[in-house]
């Protein structure tokens, strides 16, 4: 599919603004979107976020990486180191603290927070009336065991780390004997969502990119497993969406709050679409794959024009 074409006209830009860009490296990602924002007159310095952190008697409150006690014009997050509860709580109050002080922050902490917790982001699609499997999240055993118990009458459950991507610790619960002690789940909670995907040929499923409440770029997933993400070996084909499913997803990222998130979709036995993820940091390179434009240009258009949009008269090249 081809973004509409005000992606690509030219917005008003800040003078030479500057794009911090978080993440543990310059990955593909990174490199790609540095590349597109340097292209449009912005200059990017990669932030390390662990080497972040406060300083309440400086001018920003804030100690940057890259940056010293200045700020950037914008900051996009790539990624996010893992570390104790203590050192993400530091990382993400960082966020929230730039996001005070008027840094334009994609996505912000307060959508990251919404997506990284998978319970949570169930709960706000739930609550917006988003479909989407049903769900239960508990750091009980025996509770989990119940809810095993109960709904595998029905049919399967997925049991998925609470936090994770592409596809990674997955297993499929078809009876209440499947389902594993805490030594053996992630964090010590059971995340469990109704399996909906339905065989046909192989299995299908749906990523779309939504960017600023718009669907730039969309593919369908083929694989014979039923984990069908691209990392996992899933094979990614370009694929037209129709007006329904961009709707959908479009509600699926307002209901999180973010500017910009990768979204799956599946259909279940009836047709009907299942938003069953969104992903507040998401990957594109086997989007990229089947993709005629650069999406990372999309993305700098849509990050330029919306600090465009925030900075004072005068502010303007």
């Amino acid at each position: 599919m081809r973004p509409s074409p005000e992606y690509f006209a030219i917005a008003p830009r800040v003078a030479r603004p500057i794009v911090g860009l978080v993440g543990d490296r310059m990955d593909w990602h990174a490199r790609e979107l540095a590349g597109a924002l340097a292209a449009r007159g912005a200059s990017t310095r990669r932030i390390r976020l662990e080497l972040c952190g406060f300083a309440t008697h400086s001018a920003s409150g804030l100690h940057i990486d890259g940056f010293g006690e200045s700020l950037p014009d914008a900051v996009v997050i790539r990624s996010i180191s893992g570390g104790t509860f203590e050192a993400v709580t530091l990382r993400l109050g960082v966020l929230h603290a730039l996001r005070e002080r008027g840094v334009l922050v994609w996505n912000d902490a307060r959508s990251i927070e919404r997506c990284v917790d998978k319970s949570t982001t169930s709960f706000l699609l739930a609550r917006a009336g988003i479909a989407t499997p049903a769900t239960w999240a508990t750091a009980s055993y025996e509770q989990a065991a119940q809810i095993a118990h109960r709904e595998t009458v029905a049919g399967p459950l997925v049991l998925k780390p609470l936090f994770g991507s592409q596809g990674r610790g997955l297993k499929l619960i078809r009876h209440p004997d499947d389902l594993p002690q805490r030594a053996e789940v992630a964090g010590g909670v059971w995340y469990l969502q109704r399996f909906v995907a339905v065989e046909r040929d192989g299995f299908h499923d749906f990523r779309l990119l939504v960017v600023q409440g718009r669907v730039v770029a969309a593919m369908q997933r083929h694989s014979s497993h039923w984990i069908t993400n691209v990392k996992r070996g899933g094979r990614p084909v370009a694929a037209v969406v129709n007006d329904d499913m961009k709707a959908l997803v479009i509600r699926a990222a307002s209901a999180v709050g973010a500017d910009f998130a990768g979204i799956d979709i599946v259909y279940g036995a009836n047709q009907e679409p299942f938003v069953l993820e969104v992903n507040s940091m998401p990957a594109w390179s086997g989007l990229q794959k089947v993709t005629s434009f650069r999406i990372a240009c999309v993305f700098a258009d849509a990050l330029l024009a919306a600090l465009a949009g925030r900075m004072p008269r005068g502010a303007m090249a």
